[in-house]
């Protein structure tokens, strides 16, 4: 029987599941997220030939566009994405990098 030693804050528990998420859980929670609410969601699962740092998720609702670049919650950002994400930006769209601990605004964002 676990004992009172054996509990943790909440807010560490979260911590620990944000810093452990990978990419690909991120990935389906926001895919899960948006047609939830009603996006239109794009993800390219074989990047391979395609141009480096195209954003990961393309997500379409009426005259919104939002792009993101998903990340671990301590991964790097390249070049080739930071650029991609900054043309998306200037052309109108909503451009983003998220995270695990971004997931309420994203939930915020998606509505």
């Amino acid at each position: 029987m676990a004992g009172d030693n054996d509990t943790i804050p909440i807010e560490e528990a979260v911590l620990r599941v944000q810093n452990s998420m990978k990419e690909r859980e991120l990935q389906a929670i926001v895919k899960q997220m948006a047609e939830l609410c009603g996006w239109e969601y794009y993800h390219t699962y074989d990047s391979r030939r395609s141009n480096p740092g195209f954003p990961d998720v393309v997500m379409l609702r009426g005259e919104r566009m939002i792009v993101a670049e998903l990340k671990v919650q301590k991964g790097k950002v390249s070049e080739h994405q930071e650029r991609w994400l900054k043309k998306f930006d200037k052309a109108g769209a909503e451009a983003y990098l998220w995270r695990p601990s971004d997931l309420r605004e994203i939930e915020e964002l998606l509505r």
